[in-house]
Formats: C-alpha cells, sequence, structure tokens
C-alpha cells in the first residue's frame, strides 16, 4: 500500500509539473483552435514532442502541414493543440507601434542589379512606394523586426518617422493613398515553406504593381504584415487602429482568418480583396471580392462548352478521388450537367485502380475524365490506367487543372481556369530583373503575377471599374445581390 502512495505521488507530481511546464509556452488560436506556441529544441523528434504535449504526431503535422513537405527544423515554430475551447482574450487597446517610413523619391531611381544575396528576394532601388517592411502584429499590439527575406529598400535618404496625418493625406503635393496586404510569410519560422516562397513572390509582384500606379497626383502605400496562420494577429489589427485609414485589404488565406477580417472591412466599409479562397459567404459580406472561381463556375462553364461541341459526342465521367473538398465539386457538376441535360457517370477510384472500369465507358463517344482534386498527385497514379484505356480504343480527354499544365500528360486535355490572359510579359519581367535579386518561381500560375494583377484590379476596382485585363487573368467583377463581388471570368482551355 505504502509503495501504491509513492508511485501515485510521483505521477501525480509529474503531471502537474508538465501542465506548470506547458503554462509557459504562448497561446495562440488557428482556426478557431487554441494552441501552444513551441520553439523547437536541439535533438529533439515530432515523436517526443507529442509525448511531452501529450497529443498525436497527426495533430501536430495537421497544423503545421510544412513538416509534410520539408521536416522539422531547430528553432521553428509549431503550434501544439492544447485540447481545450478557445478563450479569445480582449487585446489591449494599446497604439500600435509603426516602423518608421523610409522619404520617397518623386521617380523611381533603377540602379544595376547587385550580386545575389544568398539566393533571398531584395530590392536593388527605391520605388515610388512605402518601405516595405513586414510588421507583425501581436496580441499586444507590438511589431516585430521585419525579417530579412523580405525586401527592403537601399535608398540613402534618412529615415523618419512620419505623422499619420501626412501619410494619409498629402505629401509632397500628392494624394496619398494606403493598402494592407495580410499573408503568412512565416517570418518567425527557420525555414520558410513553400507556401511562405509563394507568399513573397505575391507581394514581389504587388509592389510592382504600385511602382506602375504611380502618377503625378498620387502616391500608393502598402502596410504590410505577417499574420502566419494566427487568428489572434487579425484580432489584434481588428482593434487597434492600424487599419482605420487603408483603402483596401488583400490577402490572408485561412478561413477563421478570413471571416474576422471580412467582418471588420464590412464594418468600416473597406473593400477586402481574397485572392485564394473560393468559398466565401459574398451574401454576408458585401466588401468582400472573391477571385477564385467557385465550384458552380466550373461546373456551368464545362456544361457549356460540352453544350457548344454538342452533347451527343462527349460522356463525362467523374473518378470519385478519397479527399475531404470533392463532394461539393461533384455535386455542383451533378446538378449542373441534370440542368442541361447532359450524361454523367460516377466512377470510383477504386473500379480504374483494378482495371475495372469499362462500364462507366461509352466506346461510340469521346469519355471526358473528370477527376475531382487540385493534387496532380492523384491525377499521376491514375495515368497508367487511363493509358492502358486509351490503348483499348476507348477515347479520352482529361479535365485537368490550370496548375498542372508543366506535367507531362499523354492525352488530350480540358480544364477551367481564371487565368485566362495572355499579356506580354516582357516589361514587366525587366523591371522584376532590375529590381530584384531572386529568379521568381516560375510556377504556373505565377504568384508573382497574381499579385501584380490583383493589387491593380483592387485599386482599379476602387476607382469605379469592374474589369482589369492584366498580364495573367482577365477580372470582371460582378455583385452578388446586395452582397460581395465575385469574379466572373472564367475559360475553358483545350489542349
Amino acid at each position: 500500500m505504502k509503495k501504491y502512495l509513492i508511485a501515485m505521488i510521483f505521477v501525480l507530481g509529474a503531471s502537474l509539473s508538465q501542465a506548470q511546464e506547458l503554462k509557459n509556452y504562448p497561446l495562440d488560436t488557428i482556426n478557431g483552435e487554441e494552441v501552444y506556441q513551441y520553439r523547437v529544441e536541439k535533438s529533439i523528434g515530432l515523436y517526443r514532442i507529442g509525448v511531452n504535449f501529450n497529443v498525436s504526431q497527426q495533430d501536430i503535422i495537421r497544423l503545421n502541414p510544412q513538416l509534410r513537405e520539408r521536416g522539422l527544423h531547430f528553432d521553428e515554430i509549431l503550434y501544439i493543440p492544447t485540447g481545450r475551447p478557445v478563450t479569445m482574450e480582449p487585446v489591449k487597446k494599446e497604439e500600435p507601434k509603426t516602423l518608421p517610413q523610409a522619404e520617397q523619391p518623386t521617380e523611381p531611381i533603377l540602379t544595376e542589379k547587385p550580386n545575389k544575396i544568398d539566393e533571398k528576394p531584395f530590392v536593388a532601388a527605391p520605388v515610388t512606394i512605402s518601405r516595405p517592411a513586414v510588421e507583425e502584429q501581436t496580441p499586444v499590439a507590438e511589431v516585430a523586426e521585419p525579417m530579412p527575406e523580405i525586401p527592403a529598400e537601399v535608398a540613402d535618404s534618412t529615415v523618419t518617422e512620419a505623422e499619420p496625418e501626412v501619410l494619409d493625406s498629402i505629401m509632397d503635393g500628392k494624394r496619398v493613398i494606403e493598402y494592407a496586404l495580410l499573408l503568412p510569410f512565416e517570418s518567425q519560422q527557420t525555414k520558410r515553406s513553400a507556401t511562405a516562397i509563394r507568399m513573397m513572390e505575391f507581394y514581389q509582384g504587388a509592389l510592382l504593381a504600385l511602382h506602375d500606379m504611380q502618377n503625378d497626383s498620387t502616391v500608393f502605400r502598402l502596410r504590410v504584415y505577417d499574420v502566419e496562420r494566427s487568428d489572434r494577429r487579425i484580432k489584434a489589427l481588428c482593434d487597434s487602429t492600424e487599419l482605420d485609414r487603408v483603402h483596401g485589404v488583400m490577402g490572408l488565406v485561412y478561413p477563421t482568418q478570413i471571416e474576422m477580417m471580412a467582418k471588420w472591412c464590412d464594418l468600416h466599409q473597406v473593400p477586402l480583396l481574397l485572392p485564394f479562397s473560393d468559398n466565401v459567404s459574398l451574401s454576408k459580406h458585401p466588401q468582400a471580392m472573391q477571385f477564385n472561381s467557385t465550384d458552380k463556375q466550373e461546373a456551368d462553364s464545362l456544361c457549356r462548352w460540352i453544350s457548344e461541341r454538342g452533347d451527343s459526342t462527349i460522356h463525362c465521367v467523374a473518378i470519385e478521388v478519397r479527399e475531404a473538398d470533392i463532394a461539393n465539386p461533384i455535386r455542383e457538376l451533378r446538378i449542373a450537367m441534370k440542368a442541361n441535360g447532359l450524361p454523367f457517370v460516377s466512377l470510383p477510384m477504386r473500379d480504374l485502380m483494378n482495371d475495372s472500369a469499362e462500364y462507366a465507358l461509352d466506346s461510340s463517344k469521346e469519355n471526358l475524365i473528370i477527376v475531382h482534386s487540385d493534387r496532380f498527385q492523384h491525377a499521376r497514379v491514375l495515368l497508367p490506367h487511363l493509358t492502358r484505356l486509351q490503348e483499348a480504343g476507348y477515347r479520352l480527354r482529361l479535365v485537368s487543372q490550370y496548375s498542372w499544365q508543366k506535367e507531362s500528360i499523354p492525352m488530350a486535355q480540358v480544364y477551367t481556369s481564371v487565368f485566362t490572359s495572355d499579356m506580354a510579359r516582357e516589361d514587366y519581367d525587366f523591371l522584376w530583373s532590375r529590381l530584384y535579386t531572386n529568379e521568381h518561381q516560375g510556377e504556373t500560375p505565377r504568384y508573382d503575377l497574381l499579385g501584380y494583377d490583383l493589387m491593380r484590379a483592387l485599386i482599379e476596382k476602387e476607382q469605379g471599374s469592374n474589369e482589369y485585363i492584366g498580364l495573367q487573368s482577365i477580372i470582371r467583377w460582378q455583385q452578388k445581390g446586395e452582397g460581395g463581388w465575385q469574379n466572373i471570368e472564367v475559360k475553358v482551355v483545350e489542349k
């Protein structure tokens, strides 16, 4: 009995010690879930971290998806679920600190491109915008130093603290207009993920858009914030006065952050352009502007393309990939096909993988193969089986994604896309090469061009234009009833 009591006291003491230790970690919220912020120590693995916090490795990876692509790194910050209900504490109403702004020249001064510095983005000359620096807004409204990877101007002018009323009204006889860019730059991480690199390119493209929009009467400024995945950083911004004078907000990736900022923008009547989301409730948020097409838009566009070709020559087969986000696309496609009187068959992925898909195909028509997934790896595993069906005499055409265009796909394709412009980009690429030392990743789509087009579209929308013809996209805004705005330019491309 005595040994049993000693053991119980030891276990209880260890539990209390662990609970006390966990209290020392900062708290945050990610998509409405309370988390600890844990900085990775030396010689520790994911398994040991999970044991220390009493969570599974899968839960840690779920909140830190960058671990899948690059593994664990010393000194990076991980989000660890607490398992407790969210208790969002009110933000202290302190005046947020602002990084000083550099005086700007009237015209951009182009200099020779300097040597590359560790392949990190770097602005080689001042441009007629505010100093691009990432301000990290924490729950107590403190601002961290800008991370070195973010471009910084190399102007010789003295950096001074500008008065707020000057920044938002007139500077050297010109009207000053400010916009805010909110993206997950991962400035606290020791190694950036692929997502953070894309956000950097998006940011650089937005800067070039502001550079091109300068004129004799207007100066544009950009307030840039690293919001990572933190709900509390968004709350801090909303509760502060940081965004009170901005003419528009752009960015955001994660749903809870989008919902919080959309409510703030509706209250203050500030446009909010969302580059990456495709499921915003526009009926609830009249200031929201959604660039990406919805599942319904893509389904309707595909149906129109089939009808124009003659529905008697097309047989549609949807391959059901086991993925959380495919139910709605398949449902929308079924509704659109039925409304247009078009044939449609659902094919479980396992039947194709088992080479028993002939029952779903039509040997007298072209079979339109629809894979409901944005991930090419899902399509890659299907290609050998589809190729065997082609060799057996079936005519197949794959409904692919715009982002797959650089992949080797041995069959005819068709895809829907919001990237509908093929404007000449030589001048843009030349300016990029003069101002930045890093090469853009050249992905499809290019994130720098996306940032450029959407920054200009946001400004032109505020100036009264609902249409913008860009370098990579043609954007046409249409209001959804009395709600927000949807880009309706979706094109079907054959390849």
